[in-house]
């Protein structure tokens, strides 16, 4: 049983929110800040896609195992919206039902913010291939040079990118339900905290001045994606909230170690970049 004592259901939100907005991953990622500048190389945009693509594909693996260790129907069937969602089943709802009369070189790009909602349910919802989250990082690569030999699998990813990957599978996907979920909240308020914002604002003036054909949908969807997924990890909170084994601090310390593992993949990131343009500064002075 939780050693947290028993509050209001708003109270104890106000605690996992704290947690979450006092991390240093959300108050000061000296990445993010970095690359929403936009002054980037395209050796910078080909590492940070390589990059992020292990994650989101490892995503998948922990997501799965939420799934399957979910504390209840209900969880399991947040979890499943999620996973669903990633590997290509579009949100259903009134905004996005143009999709089903689109021929297929449109469907293609499912991913285009103009035509998918990012709100609804996939209850009900349309399966496309290319409305698979890492099939929109295939095409982000592309123009980089990148090619799917190239993206999201272990082999790809850095030391701190696979910590990263691992505490996902650890604390993410825990069989420990409770545990499970304090890292979903936390992740998904993290995403949705503004990181992408800052993402999308560099990748912009990136593509503006040295790749014209950088597609962004991913990033600028994502962006707006976010939301509902952070719903989705309150209303599993709002399910098990009053249950009598509901473990708060449980939920709370798995939020913050997740939150742990998402700072290494970043500050590994902002680590290699330093130690990368040290280099080629000392390269070309040489």
């Amino acid at each position: 049983m939780s050693e947290t004592p028993r509050v209001s259901f708003e109270e104890f939100m106000k605690q996992a929110d704290d947690v979450v907005n006092s991390h240093e991953v959300v108050t000061s990622n000296p990445y993010t800040a970095w690359f929403e500048k936009g002054d980037l190389s395209v050796e910078d945009v080909r590492q940070f896609a390589a990059q992020f693509s292990v994650f989101s594909n490892q995503f998948l693996v922990a997501q799965l195992k939420k799934m399957i260790n979910s504390s209840s129907l209900e969880s399991m069937r947040e979890s499943k919206e999620i996973l669903a969602n990633e590997i290509g089943v579009v949100f259903n709802s009134r905004k996005n039902k143009e999709v089903e009369a689109l021929t297929d070189e449109q469907k293609d790009r499912v991913g285009d913010p103009s035509l998918v909602s990012t709100e609804g349910s996939i209850e009900g919802g349309t399966f496309h291939f290319g409305a698979g989250h890492f099939e929109w990082l295939l095409k982000f690569g592309a123009p980089l040079g990148l090619t799917f030999d190239d993206m999201g699998r272990r082999k790809h990813g850095w030391p701190s990118t696979l910590f990263f990957c691992d505490e996902l599978d650890r604390i993410y996907g825990s069989g420990d339900g409770m545990a499970g979920l304090g890292a979903s909240y936390a992740v998904e308020h993290w995403a949705n905290a503004g990181f992408w914002k800052q993402l999308v604002r560099g990748l912009e003036i990136f593509k503006k001045e040295k790749c014209p054909k950088l597609p962004l949908a991913f990033f600028t969807w994502h962006d707006r994606l976010e939301e509902n997924h952070a719903a989705h990890t309150e209303d599993e909170l709002r399910q098990v909230f009053n249950r009598p084994d509901f473990d708060g601090k449980a939920f709370l310390d798995a939020a913050a170690e997740m939150l742990n593992g998402v700072k290494a993949f970043w500050w590994g990131l902002d680590q290699e970049r330093i130690v990368r343009h040290h280099r080629e500064r000392e390269k070309a002075s040489a």
